[in-house]
């Protein structure tokens, strides 16, 4: 196995960027539209178990690949599942963690928190769904040889990451949920990796179930989330 170095073992050595400039109108369209497309993006629990051709979930992947990172040293790992019995495996102890989190684990204010929500212990999407991603953030770096190398910034870029793989998954007609049962020790055992990743996500991918029901979420205008500084 070759040890994999960010440019290529290379010293820096900066290269020309010219990508095409898009036409102002076709910009504001293409914005516009994007906008408008993510705005429909809901986190869905409710999966069809209908195939979902794997080329989909892949390109998402691939797109999650080219999110910045601290140093550009990509420190994370996705882990497709589509075994039924690891993703059983998977789900039986999710489930148990959550059992005990929504009995007392998590505090009543978390609790209060999440009631809108309507969510509890019971985790179908984790056998629902096609595909099952498990999303691991590489603590640190680790060589063939096992040593190690300290990685930057990698809460920051595996959330970036997964932000972009949500974002091409919707594009792709397809839906997905941040699934993150604490703690998630479970996952690296499971699913047996390494010593440096610990889990960060896991993602059930999928079309929704035709009987799907989300909350009726109101998300804040601009004005809430925007400061601008003229």
């Amino acid at each position: 196995m070759t040890t994999w170095m960010p440019l290529h073992g290379q010293p820096y050595q900066p290269v020309a960027y010219h990508p095409n400039r898009i036409p102002v109108a076709e910009a504001l369209a293409a914005s516009a539209a994007f906008r408008a497309r993510m705005d429909e993006r809901r986190t869905v629990r409710m999966f069809s178990t209908e195939p979902v051709p794997e080329q989909l979930v892949l390109d998402a992947i691939a797109v999650a690949n080219t999110a910045p990172s601290g140093a550009h040293q990509q420190p994370w790992t996705f882990v497709l599942v589509e075994d039924p019995n690891v993703r059983t495996r998977i789900r039986e102890a999710a489930e148990a963690e959550e059992r005990i989190s929504y009995n007392g684990r998590l505090g009543e204010e978390w609790l209060s928190a999440l009631q809108p929500l309507g969510t509890d212990e019971h985790k179908p999407h984790l056998t629902d769904a096609p595909y099952l991603l498990v999303v691991f953030q590489q603590r640190f770096g680790l060589r063939p040889d096992g040593t190690t190398y300290k990685h930057y910034y990698g809460d920051e870029s595996v959330g970036i990451a997964v932000g972009m793989l949500l974002a091409a998954l919707h594009i792709a007609g397809l839906a997905a949920l941040t699934h993150t049962p604490s703690p998630m020790k479970f996952l690296a055992e499971v699913l047996q990796r390494p010593r440096n990743e610990k889990a960060f996500a896991v993602i059930p991918i999928g079309y929704p179930a035709e009987d799907a029901m989300v909350p009726d979420l109101v998300r804040k205008t601009m004005d809430q989330v925007l400061v601008r500084i003229r």
